[in-house]
C-alpha cells in the first residue's frame, strides 16, 4: 500500500508507485552499462537524479545517439582530468560531444606532441578503470567564481550565462538556470580527484567507457574567434564496444584513402595555390574536364526540363543586399565590402537578388508561370579558416542556381517536380540512397515573414517530401531566415551521408523585391519564389563524387576514357589510327608513346585510374585488333577495333560504372 511519500511516475507507458527519494536510475533498474542516463519529462537527466511526483521518465541506452553523446561528452571529462594531472599548468576551454566522437581545448604553454598522447590516453585508461563517481552539484555563481578563480576560461563562460552559444560548445558549461559543478570522485573513498564546470548529464562511473582513442591534436580559437587566444585542441572517439569503435576507425582508414585533397594532387585535378588564397581552387586540364562534363549534362537536363538560362556579374552594390535582407542576416557570411564610385559594392554570396530583378525587368503573366531561371553562377562566402576544407568548403564557389517563380495554387505540384528532377539527376551522377531533412523556424529571431506564410510553405514542402517516399528527418532553426527548406542527404559509397541539394519556398523576397504578374482576371499578384541548388556548388559535387568512387570516376565522367599502350614503337601508329577512331565519336583518348615499358605504363594507367587500357603488339596490328584491359585488371584478348570502338562509346553514352 503506498504512502504520502510515494511518487507516482510514468515508466515504458504505464503509471507506478515508487518510495520517496528514488533516482531515476532505480526507477529504470539500470546497471549504468546498457542504461546510462534518462530522459525525465523529455530532459536528459544522470541516473543519479531524484524523481518527482508525475514525473515521465525514460531509459537512455548507451548505443542510442543521446547514449553516445553522453558517453563522449564523459569521456572530454576524463581527457580534461588526465591532461590537468599530467601538465598542472594546463588552463581548461570548452570539451563538448561532437559527431562521432570530443574534443577538449586547452591552453598550455607548448603545443601536445604525438608522445603527449599516448601519456594522456594511458592515464584517461587508468582513470576509466578506477570506476570514478561522476556527481552533479549546483552551485551559485559566486561559489562557481571562487572554486574555480584558476580557471580564467571558466570564469569568462559563467559571465555567458543565458547567453552561450551552441555554434562554440559554451551551452555545454552553462545555460540560463543554475550552474554545476561535477565533481568526479574516488569510488571507494568518495575523495574529490577533480571538476568542472559543466551542465551535464554524464554517466555513473567513468567505468561505462567502453572503447575510447585519442586521435589528433591541433589549434583552434577560444570560442572560435580569430580575435582570442589560441588553445590546443585535443581530439578523441569513443564507443559503446570495441567492435564499434574498430568498425569506426575502418571507416576512417578508408576515408582518408578517399580523400578527394590527396586524389586531386595524385590525379593532377585541381590545387588551391597559397598565392591565391585559402579556400580558392584553381582547376587544372583535367579537372577541368570533369567539370565541363558535369556542367554540360547538367545543362543538358535543364533544357529538356524547361528552364532558361540567364548570367549575372559577380559583383554588385550593397543596396542590392539591403533589399534582399541579406546584409541584415547573412552579412558576417559575406566578404567585406569594396569602395566603387564612392559607394560600397560586395561580391555576391548568392544569385537570387540578381534573378529577382530579372523577373522584375518586364511585366509578367500568369501564363509565363511557372518561369524557371538557371545559372551557374559563381559566389563568395567568407568561410572561417578553421572551416575550409577541400573543395567541400570553400570560399569561392559555382552554384548550379535556380529560382523558380509560380503561382501559389501552382506551387506544391512544382516542389514535387523539382524534388523529382533532383533526385533523377543525382542518380545519373552515381548516387542512389537518399533521405530528405526538412528545415523550418524556431523560436528565434532570425527569421523573417509572417507566421501564416511559413505554414504554408512547410506544409507544400511536407507534401512534396511525402510524394518522393523518402524518409524526412526534422530539422528545426535550419531554415534560411527568408524560408523553410528541403535537403537531399546522400549516402556515398561507404555510408557517409553528404547534403547535396536544397529546394526553399520564399514569400519574402517577392515582397521586398515588389515582383508581381498579372493574373487571369487581370489582378496584380505576388508569386511565390522556390530556390534550388542542385549540386549545392560544382566545387563541393566534385569532392563528393571523387571520394564517392575513390577516384575512379566512371567512363563518362573520367577526365581520360581511354589510355593506349604499345607494346613497342611500331605499334604507336595502330593505336593512333584507334585514338582517331574513337575520338571521331566523342570519346576522350590518350596514346602512351613514351619510353616507359608496357608495365609501367599498364601502372600509371592504372594509378592515374583511367577505365579503359587498349594495348597492341605485332598480332594486334596484324588482326586489326586491340587487346581490351579494364581497370579492374580484367584483359579480352584480340577484340576487333570496332567493336572495342562500339563498347567504349556505348558503356560513355549508358553512363555505366565500372
Amino acid at each position: 500500500m503506498s504512502t504520502v511519500s510515494d511518487l507516482r511516475i510514468t515508466l515504458d507507458g504505464s503509471e507506478r508507485v515508487v518510495p520517496g527519494g528514488t533516482t531515476a536510475g532505480q526507477a529504470l533498474d539500470a546497471d549504468g552499462r546498457t542504461v546510462i542516463a534518462a530522459r525525465v519529462n523529455g530532459e536528459l537527466r544522470d541516473l543519479a537524479g531524484e524523481l518527482r511526483d508525475g514525473d515521465v521518465v525514460e531509459p537512455v541506452a548507451i548505443g542510442s545517439d543521446d547514449g553516445r553523446a553522453i558517453m563522449r561528452h564523459s569521456a572530454a571529462h576524463v581527457m580534461a582530468q588526465a591532461v590537468q594531472e599530467l601538465f598542472p599548468e594546463a588552463k581548461l576551454g570548452i570539451g563538448p560531444p561532437v559527431e562521432n566522437g570530443f574534443y577538449y581545448d586547452f591552453d598550455v604553454a607548448e603545443p601536445f606532441t604525438p608522445d603527449d598522447l599516448k601519456r594522456i590516453e594511458k592515464r584517461m585508461r587508468e582513470i576509466v578503470k578506477q570506476g570514478q563517481l561522476f556527481a552533479r552539484r549546483p552551485v551559485s555563481d559566486d561559489d562557481a567564481r571562487a572554486e574555480l578563480a584558476g580557471e580564467p576560461y571558466k570564469l569568462e563562460l559563467i559571465g555567458l550565462k543565458g547567453a552561450a552559444s551552441h555554434d562554440d560548445g559554451a551551452d555545454v558549461e552553462v545555460g540560463a538556470g543554475e550552474l554545476t559543478i561535477y565533481d568526479n570522485l574516488d569510488a571507494k573513498s568518495g575523495d574529490l580527484r577533480w571538476k568542472d564546470l559543466c551542465r551535464g548529464p554524464h554517466l555513473p562511473s567513468t567505468r561505462v567507457i567502453p572503447a575510447f582513442k585519442l586521435m589528433r591534436t591541433g589549434g583552434a580559437y577560444w570560442r572560435g574567434s580569430e580575435k582570442n587566444p589560441q588553445l590546443q585542441r585535443i581530439y578523441g572517439t569513443a564507443w559503446e564496444s570495441r567492435e564499434k569503435q574498430d568498425e569506426y576507425l575502418r571507416l576512417l582508414e578508408e576515408a582518408e584513402k578517399r580523400d578527394h585533397r590527396r586524389l586531386g594532387a595524385e590525379l593532377d585535378l585541381f590545387s588551391f595555390p597559397n598565392e591565391i588564397g585559402s579556400g580558392l581552387a584553381v582547376f587544372h586540364p583535367k579537372g577541368g574536364v570533369v567539370r565541363k562534363v558535369m556542367e554540360d549534362y547538367s545543362r543538358r537536363r535543364h533544357e529538356a526540363g524547361g528552364y532558361e538560362f540567364v548570367n549575372t556579374p559577380h559583383i554588385t552594390k550593397g543596396n542590392l543586399f539591403e533589399i534582399s535582407g541579406h546584409l541584415g542576416w547573412y552579412k558576417d557570411d559575406m566578404f567585406p565590402p569594396m569602395e566603387v564610385d564612392g559607394g560600397d559594392y560586395y561580391l555576391k554570396p548568392m544569385n537570387c537578388p540578381m534573378h529577382n530583378l530579372i523577373f522584375r525587368a518586364r511585366g509578367r503573366s500568369y501564363r509565363e508561370l511557372p518561369l524557371r531561371l538557371f545559372e551557374f553562377g559563381s559566389v563568395y562566402r567568407f568561410e572561417k579558416s578553421g572551416v575550409v576544407h577541400g573543395l567541400t568548403r570553400v570560399r569561392g564557389m559555382t552554384q548550379d542556381d535556380a529560382h523558380i517563380y509560380c503561382t501559389r495554387e501552382q506551387m506544391v505540384d512544382e516542389l514535387k517536380g523539382l524534388l523529382a528532377f533532383v533526385l533523377d539527376l543525382l542518380r545519373d551522377y552515381g548516387l542512389s540512397e537518399f533521405f530528405l531533412e526538412l528545415s523550418t523556424r524556431d523560436e528565434s529571431e532570425k527569421f523573417i515573414g509572417t507566421d501564416e506564410d511559413w505554414a504554408e510553405a512547410t506544409a507544400a514542402l511536407e507534401e512534396a517530401a511525402g510524394a518522393s517516399g523518402l524518409d524526412l528527418v526534422p530539422d528545426p532553426g535550419g531554415a534560411a531566415f527568408y524560408g523553410p527548406k528541403i535537403s537531399v542527404q546522400a549516402k556515398d559509397a561507404i555510408g557517409r551521408t553528404w547534403q547535396l541539394s536544397t529546394i526553399q519556398v520564399d514569400f519574402n523576397q517577392p515582397k521586398r523585391f515588389g515582383l508581381e504578374y498579372q493574373a487571369a482576371d487581370g489582378t496584380r499578384q505576388q508569386p511565390v519564389m522556390i530556390h534550388r541548388a542542385l549540386f549545392g556548388s560544382i566545387e563541393r559535387f566534385f569532392g563528393v563524387l571523387l571520394e564517392h568512387y575513390a577516384g575512379a570516376m566512371p567512363p563518362w565522367l573520367a577526365p581520360v576514357q581511354v589510355v593506349g599502350i604499345p607494346i613497342g614503337d611500331t605499334h604507336v601508329p595502330h593505336l593512333e589510327r584507334v585514338a582517331d577512331r574513337l575520338r571521331e565519336r566523342g570519346v576522350r583518348v590518350e596514346v602512351d608513346a613514351s619510353s616507359d615499358r608496357m608495365q609501367k605504363k599498364i601502372r600509371n594507367a592504372q594509378k592515374q585510374k583511367i577505365p579503359y587500357m587498349l594495348i597492341a603488339g605485332d598480332d594486334d596490328v596484324e588482326q586489326d585488333a586491340v587487346s581490351f584491359r579494364y581497370r579492374s585488371g580484367e584483359q579480352k584478348n584480340g577484340v576487333p577495333i570496332g567493336e572495342a570502338v562500339e563498347e567504349i562509346v556505348k558503356a560513355v553514352e549508358a553512363r555505366v560504372q565500372i
